[in-house]
């Protein structure tokens, strides 16, 4: 999805037409947005496809452009939820030629206005954003946060093989993913191990001993002068990286400093933790990031060590040992 202020064209290698666009939010009861759509009850953010990536700040036209809205992944025919409450006004079309996702509806609340459609409008005054690839139940009147909204048009029969999504878009073009991460305070004695980090790898499996070496914390480096002060989380190239806790990014982390193809990485602090990431490239740098939200992806280990298993390298900032940290599952 592309276009100028006031109007907008679509590629078949861009992100999605399915965004919703929205203003800076009024002071309201509750901080985060509802949830969106059934079977996605966080709001999880498409990750990376043929088509392109889901998070704000992507990759569009080939390097030229960036991603101005967010992803919000919603299978073909789902249920479709009031993100708050508001007035309806529609129908919103995106894409001009009637195909199969080519609806929308816009939602005004007070001092705002709220879109589920892939139509641009240029900036209003208070909440504005628009909810793409969706049908309605209605085009007009009030409905509140959390009451069905509508369902999920057939992504997949215009874009086969997409991850089938809403697309949210704020009216100002600001990021919306703070207003999309629902995020549940941790109970005592909650599980305080940290998320999966790479897809593919749902208990943080540590990288064993290749002809580079071993991944676990303490391994031999340089000859045996040196030891790994980190460990190795494996991870396919290409892969989707997520937070493993709640915190700050800071970054670029160059670790190769010598601009490579996995020379960059990003730093994650947040309750007493403090821990890198590297051989990663990172949605964002800067910014609050939730534990479990998308971080970035994993980048081509290969064409720097042909034949090493793919990994991230995890270090905590004091260079202590993460490995407790990263056990999920064990003895399960």
């Amino acid at each position: 999805l592309y276009g100028t202020e006031n109007t907008v064209e679509l590629s078949p290698f861009s992100s999605f037409a399915c965004e919703v666009f929205a203003a800076h939010p009024p002071q309201q009861q509750h901080k985060h947005w509802a949830q969106i759509c059934s079977g996605n009850p966080t709001n999880k953010i498409r990750g990376c496809d043929r088509y392109g990536c889901g998070q704000f700040g992507a990759d569009r036209h080939s390097g030229k452009g960036k991603h101005v809205g967010v992803d919000v992944i919603c299978a073909d025919g789902a249920t479709v939820y009031a993100p708050f409450s508001g007035q309806l006004s529609g129908p919103i079309r995106f894409f001009h030629n009637g195909n199969a996702i080519d609806d929308g509806v816009q939602i005004r609340g007070s001092g705002n206005c709220f879109f589920l459609t892939s139509l641009p409008l240029p900036s209003l005054p208070g909440y504005c954003v628009k909810l793409v690839c969706i049908h309605p139940i209605r085009y007009h009147g009030q409905i509140q946060r959390g009451q069905q909204l509508g369902r999920m048009l057939p992504m997949q029969k215009v874009f086969p093989g997409i991850i089938s999504h809403i697309h949210v878009e704020n009216c100002d073009r600001s990021d919306p993913t703070h207003l999309l991460t629902l995020v549940v305070p941790p109970f005592p004695h909650q599980d305080t191990r940290w998320a999966t980090l790479c897809s593919g790898n749902p208990t943080n499996e540590i990288r064993g001993c290749d002809k580079y070496g071993c991944g676990y914390y303490g391994a031999p480096r340089h000859n045996g002068k040196g030891k790994h002060t980190g460990v190795d989380v494996i991870c396919a190239d290409g892969a989707t990286v997520y937070a493993p806790f709640t915190g700050e990014l800071s970054g670029p982390i160059k670790f190769f400093h010598n601009g490579n193809a996995i020379d960059d990485g990003v730093q994650i602090r947040g309750s007493g933790l403090c821990v890198k990431l590297l051989c990663i490239h990172p949605i964002r740098y800067n910014g609050r990031i939730s534990k479990g939200q998308i971080l970035g992806k994993m980048l081509p280990m290969q064409r720097v060590f042909p034949g090493i298993t793919s990994h991230i390298h995890v270090e905590n900032c004091d260079r202590s040992d993460p490995t407790r940290d990263l056990e999920r599952g064990k003895g399960q």
